[in-house]
């Protein structure tokens, strides 16, 4: 299974970006979003499961959406108010049939 994510870049503070996953499959029980920091540990951000259920990691949930796209192999995530600490690498992530897979990740730069 292959994913592709699209859609990083530098934003300013306040800022929105809009990333994009588009998987080679559509067998997908849970479609998420991680993120790496600079020196630090990957963290879950979002995830949306089949049936619409959603999870956000706190410190974004009242800025970041997912949601699924218009195919069934596509998700997304938008970011809005944007802070220099959601600076990272974000990556998608697929669970299908219980197996995980990962995008190469997108980077997100965001300046004060």
């Amino acid at each position: 299974v292959q994913l592709q994510a699209s859609g990083g870049g530098l934003v300013q503070a306040g800022g929105t970006l809009t990333l994009s996953c588009a998987a080679s499959t559509s067998a997908i029980t849970t479609k998420g979003w991680y993120r790496q920091a600079p020196g630090k540990q990957r963290d879950l951000v979002a995830t949306i499961q089949q049936g619409g259920f959603t999870n956000y990691e706190d410190s974004i949930k009242d800025r970041f959406t997912i949601s699924r796209g218009d195919a069934d192999n596509t998700w997304h995530l938008q970011m809005n108010s944007l802070k220099p600490e959601d600076t990272g690498v974000y990556y998608c992530h697929a669970d299908v049939l219980g197996v995980n897979y990962w995008g190469r990740g997108t980077q997100v730069t965001v300046s004060s």
